[in-house]
């Protein structure tokens, strides 16, 4: 079952992640198991734990940050870029933002996470770490106010500048001065710009779907069997009116944040988890507090610095109050310490909050051992009733008989007002992408002119194409339609294009215009032009011949003939046929 296989634990070094490691050393007789965490010292005293533990295991150790690029995660631990100082720097923001809305193979191939999934290639990913907290904690509320502020400051100096200094606004960062004069609107633009760009680069959603993507893709090419998550309710099982928030002032906007995230990571992962070629999909979900790791006497820290204790002073209530006073003013009397109790990711709670947050009816927890062993049992195949994804999916409503039955009638209605009007229903380019339509249009030109497979099949393909022009050419209402939705119809001799007004396919924001060579040509003609050269209709005549070999194969099969494969008749029917390819040449089906 899971014996002698691969698994990479992320987020291994952590509370629940070690736990799993153990679990799995203990319990599956794995061959390897991959310890990956963020810290080089969590990582390699994990690793060294569990090598005395579990000698007959072979365990490596990997540290990093999985959510950025793998060149940002050199091996000496020093040279490491946190993601603060990545954001300290105007060209690594600008490719934090390449990498968050950019070319996707690009970023893909950067990524660090990707980079370890294919090295490895693990039977099993169980992921540990608190996603919904790593991504919605960057603070868009906190950084949306920032950039508010400073494009307010930069709109203040540029209504009170005078002179060609306003122009210098649209200069880019590089092209700026280091330092700008007071009141210089240049300096207040680049303030505006950096907000605006960590800004863009802190939104939740876009993180969270560039980074499932990332994850769907690279467990495919490495062949893994299951992905199990480790989530979170976000509030430890409670509700809006949770009272716990972080050290934020309730409700905490930042905490519906996270709640809101692990549940679109759930949606993702249900959607992972109906995709053909992919693993299996599981998520454990702990709906309470997780913990604990320790209790001890430590120095308290904020931010990686140690907190110092200071003599208080008296001081009396003006009409302001200032928040923050310079150190030096007060004595220090040293390092903060405090027994408290280590949970984790949760973070340092001292006796009166640990007692408070555990307290019945109150957030109460629940412990990392026992998350392990539910892990373990879902890997192993039991089940425990906790998987998330198994319960939406039991949950979900999916398609009826009725619907089945009164989708003939439809079908038949709209057949009718296409004769009484003479009009085209074939596709207006708004359910998918400009190659759904591409596809319908294509199959519609082959059905008006020659209405079934063995029609096309008669015929090479220098013909179908010469006789389907000669349709478009003749044909206005026809042709008219089909440039009208935004699909360009590339003649036989591949040398002109007829086209309306705008054309769907290449999609570049921001251009009006593109270069043309013949490799673009072929991409945009594959992915949303009508193409009339014969060695795309040479392509329909081969889809044609294979649906015609399952229409023969038919008789005497019975009911397990009708598969995916099958076409179950001689007729064009251009729906039909685009689902046919659909399902057979890009994979793109349900599998429930």
């Amino acid at each position: 079952m899971s014996i002698n296989e691969t698994f990479l634990v992320l987020g291994g070094g952590g509370m629940i992640g070690a736990q799993v490691v153990q679990q799995i050393a203990r319990q599956l007789s794995p061959r390897r198991v991959i310890v990956a965490s963020l810290y080089q010292q969590e990582v390699r005293a994990s690793v060294s734990r569990f090598a005395r533990e579990f000698p007959s295991v072979h365990f490596v150790g990997f540290w990093g940050d999985v959510f950025l690029r793998a060149e940002w995660n050199p091996h000496d631990r020093r040279r490491q870029m946190t993601r603060a100082r990545l954001l300290d720097s105007p060209e690594r923001r600008a490719a934090l933002y390449d990498d968050l809305f950019g070319d996707f193979e690009a970023a893909y191939d950067r990524s660090q996470l990707a980079q370890l999934v294919r090295e490895h290639k693990p039977d099993v990913i169980v992921d540990s770490i608190n996603t919904a907290t790593a991504i919605s904690y960057q603070d868009v509320y906190t950084a949306s106010v920032v950039a508010s502020n400073q494009f307010d400051a930069l709109a203040a100096q540029l209504a009170s500048a005078n002179g060609p200094g306003a122009a210098s606004v649209t200069e880019s960062v590089a092209d700026r001065p280091k330092a700008s004069p007071p009141g210089d609107p240049r300096g207040a633009a680049a303030g505006a710009q950096r907000a605006m760009e960590i800004l863009l680069i802190s939104q939740s959603v876009p993180q969270l779907i560039r980074h499932v993507l990332v994850m769907h893709r690279a467990m495919s090419e490495a062949g893994t069997r299951l992905y199990l998550k480790v989530g979170t309710t976000g509030t430890g099982g409670m509700g809006l009116n949770i009272p716990y928030t972080h050290s934020e002032d309730k409700p905490s906007a930042k905490l519906m944040t996270k709640t809101a995230i692990a549940f679109a990571h759930t949606g993702l992962m249900f959607l992972m988890a109906r995709t053909y070629g992919g693993p299996v999909v599981k998520e454990v979900k702990p709906g309470a507090m997780v913990g604990y790791n320790d209790i001890t006497r430590r120095t308290i820290r904020e931010r990686g610095q140690p907190v110092m204790v200071f003599e208080g002073q008296a001081e009396p209530l003006g009409e302001t109050l200032t928040l923050h006073h310079p150190d030096d003013r007060y004595t220090c009397l040293g390092k903060l310490q405090m027994v408290v109790v280590d949970t984790g990711e949760n973070g340092l709670f001292t006796k009166g909050e640990f007692e408070a947050i555990t307290h019945l009816r109150q957030m109460e927890f629940i412990t990392p051992e026992e998350i392990a062993r539910q892990v373990v049992l879902e890997i192993k195949g039991s089940n425990t009733g906790y998987d998330v994804i198994a319960a939406i999916d039991s949950a979900v409503m999916n398609p009826t008989y009725r619907a089945g039955y009164l989708r003939h009638f439809a079908l038949e209605e709209i057949t009718r007002l296409e004769r009484e009007t003479d009009t085209h229903s074939v596709a207006l380019g708004q359910l998918g992408p400009p190659e759904l339509g591409k596809l319908l249009w294509e199959a519609h030109l082959l059905k008006l002119k020659f209405g079934t497979l063995s029609a096309v099949l008669e015929r090479p393909a220098g013909v179908l194409a010469a006789e389907i022009y000669a349709l478009v050419q003749a044909d206005a209402n026809l042709r008219q339609t089909i440039v009208s939705v935004g699909l360009p119809i590339l003649t036989p001799d591949g040398q002109a294009l007829i086209r309306g007004p705008s054309i769907r396919i290449p999609e570049v924001p921001g251009k009006n215009s593109v270069r043309l060579t013949q490799e673009n040509v072929e991409q945009w003609a594959a992915k949303g032009w009508v193409d009339l050269r014969p060695r795309n209709i040479e392509l329909w005549r081969e889809r044609f011949s294979r649906m015609q070999r399952e229409v023969q194969r038919l008789r005497g099969r019975g009911s397990s003939a009708i598969t995916r494969e099958a076409y179950l008749s001689d007729d064009i029917s251009i729906g039909a046929v685009v689902g046919w390819i659909l399902n057979n040449e890009m994979g793109a089906y349900r599998i429930k």
